[in-house]
């Protein structure tokens, strides 16, 4: 098995992992745990992608989840892509932010722009300029500080990954 990881500067952390079993038998390996009566992990196949959550009763807003997207590279050898990342709801509200944030920065300064141009006072438009940026970037170390809480059950589950895996 040959693991590759990506920086650790990343909100979503990806690995990619090789293994000498076909698809099926990796996808069977994980249908099995999901009909585990003790598994305490959430678990989705949908063709050749797994989808694993934390328990109901240990989720929190920050817990992660692990996409794992399975690909043939020969009848005897497979890829195991793996993608951790929060929630898709969490994401989504996440990623509105940032665009919000993103289309307000540039209206903001076209009004900056405009207002200065026809000689009037800017100093609110001006403002809001300055202070998006620091908005944004305080969104990315909220982003970071999640992750961070996240990063215990982000190592559960990928243990849980492996598990499963090398059965």
């Amino acid at each position: 098995m040959n693991e590759k990881k990506n920086s650790d500067i990343h909100l979503r952390p990806r690995f990619k992992m090789e293994f000498n079993e076909n698809v099926q038998n990796l996808l069977s390996k994980f249908k099995d745990a999901i009909k585990d009566k003790d598994c305490r992990y959430c678990c989705k196949v949908v063709g050749n992608h797994v989808v694993i959550d934390v328990s109901v009763k240990e989720n929190h807003f920050w817990s992660p989840q692990l996409n794992i997207e399975i690909e043939e590279v020969d009848e005897h050898r497979s890829i195991v892509k793996g993608l951790f990342g929060p929630k898709p709801q969490v994401w989504t509200l996440f990623m509105f932010f940032h665009f919000a944030v993103a289309v307000a920065f540039i209206g903001f300064l076209i009004m900056t722009y405009v207002k200065w141009t026809l000689k009037e006072d800017y100093a609110v438009a001006l403002f809001m300029v300055v202070l998006l940026p620091a908005l944004w970037i305080l969104m990315y170390f909220l982003g970071r500080i999640g992750k961070k809480a996240g990063h215990q059950q982000m190592g559960e589950l990928y243990e849980f990954m492996m598990s499963v895996l090398k059965k």
